[in-house]
C-alpha cells in the first residue's frame, strides 16, 4: 500500500518537497515554530503579503482583464488587415504584462531568436494555468482551449473577435480528429499565430516532464518547443486542481512573495520521415527535460 500512494506518478501532482521552509505558509511543512525572531518576521511577511501586496494585485489583475475585455472587443470591430493584427498584438501583450504584474511575476526568457513563429505550434511542458500568461507577456500566441462560462466565456468571446484563437466545445474537445482538423486547418495558413499548446494535458509540479499526448505531433507542423521552470522559494506556482478552485489557487498565488522562473526557448523541431507521432512526441519532451535537467 505504501508503494502504491507513493508511486512517481503521484508525487507529480502534488506540490514540490522543499528542503527548507520558506516563510511562507503554503509548503509542504506548513508553519512551524523555530524560534522567537523567525516567528515575529513571518508574522511581518503576513502583513505585507496581506495586506499591502494583495490589494495592489487584484488592482492590477481586474486592470488587465479589464483591459483586455474591452481593448480586443475595440479591435475586433476594425477591419481585417495589418492594422488590426498591430492593435490585437500590442493590447494582448499589454494587457498580459498588466496581469503578470498582478502575480510579481520575476521572469527569465533565453535564446529568444527561437520563439515560435507563424504556422508553427508551440509545446511547452505545463505547471500552471499561469503557464499561459508567462509565454504571452513574450509573444503573440493562438490559445487553444475548451469554451467556458461566466467571466472566462466572456474573456474568449472578446479575445476570439481580435485574434484567431481555437475554441471548442465540451463535445468537439472528445472528437480527437475533429480537434487534429481544427489545427491543421490553422497550422497550414502561415500567416496565422502560433499555437500554444501543454502536451501533458495536467498540471505537474515542475520536477518532472509527463508523458506528451501525440495528438498535436500528428499534425505535420514545426514544432517549438518551450521548457518553463519556476522556483518555488519565494512561491509555488503548482496549482493542484484537485485541491484548490480556481479563485483559492489565485489568491494563493497573490499572496505569496513573487513567482520566479525562467524560459528557455529551443531550437525548433520537425517529424522525421521514419518517425511516428508518438516517437516525435517522446524527442520533444526529452529535449524539453535535458534543459531542465530532469
Amino acid at each position: 500500500m505504501e508503494t502504491i500512494m507513493d508511486d512517481e506518478v503521484t508525487k507529480r501532482t502534488s506540490a514540490e518537497e522543499l528542503e527548507s521552509w520558506n516563510l511562507l505558509s503554503r509548503t509542504n511543512y506548513n508553519f512551524q515554530y523555530i524560534s522567537l525572531r523567525l516567528t515575529i518576521l513571518w508574522g511581518l511577511g503576513v502583513l505585507i503579503r496581506y495586506c499591502f501586496l494583495l490589494p495592489l494585485r487584484i488592482a492590477l489583475a481586474f486592470t488587465g482583464i479589464g483591459l483586455l475585455v474591452v481593448g480586443t472587443t475595440m479591435v475586433g470591430y476594425l477591419p481585417n488587415g495589418r492594422f488590426k493584427e498591430f492593435l490585437s498584438k500590442h493590447v494582448h501583450l499589454m494587457c498580459y504584462r498588466i496581469c503578470v504584474r498582478a502575480l510579481t511575476a520575476i521572469i527569465t526568457y533565453h535564446n529568444r531568436k527561437n520563439r515560435p513563429r507563424n504556422g508553427g505550434i508551440c509545446v511547452a511542458n505545463h505547471t500552471s494555468r499561469i503557464d499561459v500568461i508567462i509565454f504571452a507577456s513574450d509573444g503573440y500566441y493562438a490559445m487553444v482551449g475548451q469554451v467556458h462560462g461566466g467571466l472566462m466565456g466572456v474573456i474568449q468571446r472578446a479575445m476570439v473577435k481580435a485574434c484567431p484563437h481555437v475554441w471548442f466545445e465540451r463535445s468537439e474537445v472528445k472528437d480527437r480528429h475533429l480537434v487534429a482538423k481544427r489545427l491543421t486547418e490553422h497550422v497550414q495558413d502561415k500567416s496565422k499565430l502560433p499555437i500554444l499548446i501543454f502536451p501533458e494535458g495536467t498540471c505537474i509540479n515542475n520536477t518532472s516532464v509527463m508523458m506528451f499526448k501525440k495528438g498535436s505531433f500528428e499534425i505535420g507542423a514545426t514544432v517549438y518547443p518551450v521548457a518553463i521552470k519556476y522556483d518555488p522559494q519565494f512561491g509555488d506556482a503548482f496549482w493542484n486542481s484537485s485541491k484548490y478552485g480556481m479563485v483559492t489557487y489565485l489568491l494563493r498565488m497573490m499572496t505569496s512573495w513573487a513567482i520566479v522562473c525562467s524560459v528557455w526557448y529551443l531550437p525548433p523541431m520537425t517529424r522525421e520521415k521514419d518517425e511516428d507521432a508518438v516517437q516525435f512526441a517522446n524527442r520533444v519532451k526529452s529535449a524539453i527535460a535535458r534543459q531542465e535537467d530532469w
